[in-house]
């Protein structure tokens, strides 16, 4: 190879290079633009990206600028040197909204819609042989709504109408990942008048969690996630539930490879009540609150603060671990504003030395404490590290806020 080629292949591979450079730059640029935006009517609206960008406003509304916005909508394009576009941004313009910040342990009963099947299992017949009538033809996950056409809402309804068919074939309505299907399974005699399918089944769930907020219409919002079967993992579906008033009697710290908990004394009575539950959803529960919950929390109103208003840096936990509600000291380690995983768009680390000594961090239990930044809620904490206590994940407050009305 002479001279010049050598020269034609140097100048090749540097074109490469820069090309190769260009697109990753160009990949990183557009990344760092928010696909949409969520912006407080009166404050400023999205970040300007850089040097090299320029923007392009395109109001749904007359005469607005992109820091100025009456309630509405309007797209930003942006473009690379002013000639390359790079992406078009919705931003949505909303007034500001308030909403109490919890803080308090709640205790939590609801009530499946169906009966939910977590299992197949033998049973002995009265022959002495051991049978799976059910085996391959139930699945984990799904929802028993009928026995032989005969509604069924928890295991004690179950039971008779088993019992009832007798040695009959049973036919099972049941409700598959939301598809209705029917399925026919031979129950076994085990006893005099006693027929059984070989099917494990819950219908009802408890359990301790956080109260994240209340609204003035009465509305509120919990966890920060959704309540999932512990056999099969999947997101119940509920029929009904409700909050109950409880105390914390005991506090088991987090440690590394060991997740810390809460324990509570719930008192199911009616006049204990604090709350309607009817949504499970996979970013926390929801319903009406009664004047009990109301009494519980202390505090004014917050406003609300999107998530790109979140930054890393200082913010703050609301907490009654300790038998009173409590600012946390804490530190937001990264935002994952895309992130598909909406439980899991906040990392934070615990940094408060009290909140260490009580709990080692985040326990089971505190999910759905408020998570508080420059004076506005911005979400809730959802998960603990279980490598680490003292960090976790949180959701976005505007998750959550789709599903009330404020």
């Amino acid at each position: 190879m002479d001279m010049r080629q050598y020269r034609r292949c140097l100048i090749g591979l540097l074109l490469v290079s820069l090309a190769g450079l260009g697109v990753l730059g160009y990949r990183e640029i557009r990344d760092g633009i928010p696909d949409s935006y969520t912006q407080t009517e009166g404050e400023s609206g999205p970040e300007y990206p850089g040097f090299f960008v320029t923007q392009e406003i395109k109001p749904g509304l007359a005469e607005a600028s992109a820091n100025a916005y009456g309630t509405g909508n309007y797209t930003i394009a942006y473009k690379l040197l002013g000639i390359i576009p790079l992406k078009e941004v919705q931003v949505e313009v909303l007034k500001p909204a308030y909403v109490i910040p919890g803080g308090v342990p709640i205790g939590i009963y609801m009530e499946t819609e169906g009966i939910l099947i977590i299992g197949t299992g033998e049973v002995t017949g009265v022959d002495g042989l051991n049978y799976e009538p059910a085996y391959r033809i139930v699945q984990r996950g799904d929802y028993i709504q009928a026995v032989n056409g005969q509604a069924v809402s928890d295991k004690e309804e179950l039971i008779e109408a088993v019992n009832a068919g007798g040695s009959q074939d049973v036919i099972l309505d049941l409700d598959r990942g939301g598809e209705e299907i029917q399925v026919k399974v031979e129950a076994v005699q085990t006893g005099q008048e006693e027929y059984k399918l070989g099917i494990w089944v819950r219908d009802n769930t408890q359990g301790i969690g956080t109260l994240t907020f209340l609204t003035e219409r009465g509305s509120f919002g919990a966890l920060g996630h959704g309540v999932n079967d512990v056999d099969t993992g999947t997101l119940l579906e509920i029929s009904q539930g409700a909050l109950y008033d409880t105390n914390i009697i005991d506090i088991k710290k987090g440690e590394k490879g060991s997740p810390g908990e809460l324990s509570g004394l719930i008192r199911y009575r009616e006049e204990l009540i604090c709350g309607a539950l009817t949504e499970n959803t996979p970013v926390g529960i929801f319903g009406t609150g009664e004047d009990r919950i109301y009494e519980k929390v202390e505090g004014e109103s917050l406003q609300v603060g999107y998530k790109q208003e979140i930054q890393t840096g200082e913010a703050f936990v609301r907490s009654a671990v300790s038998g009173e509600i409590k600012d946390y000291r804490v530190e937001i380690l990264e935002v994952h504003r895309k992130d598909e995983d909406m439980n899991k768009g906040i990392i934070l680390k615990v940094t408060d030395p009290e909140l260490l000594n009580l709990t080692g961090g985040i326990v089971q239990g505190m999910s759905g404490s408020p998570i508080i930044q420059n004076g506005k809620l911005v979400g809730a904490v959802t998960h603990v590290f279980v490598q680490d206590s003292t960090k976790g994940f949180g959701v976005f407050i505007e998750n959550m806020l789709e599903h009330v009305n404020l």
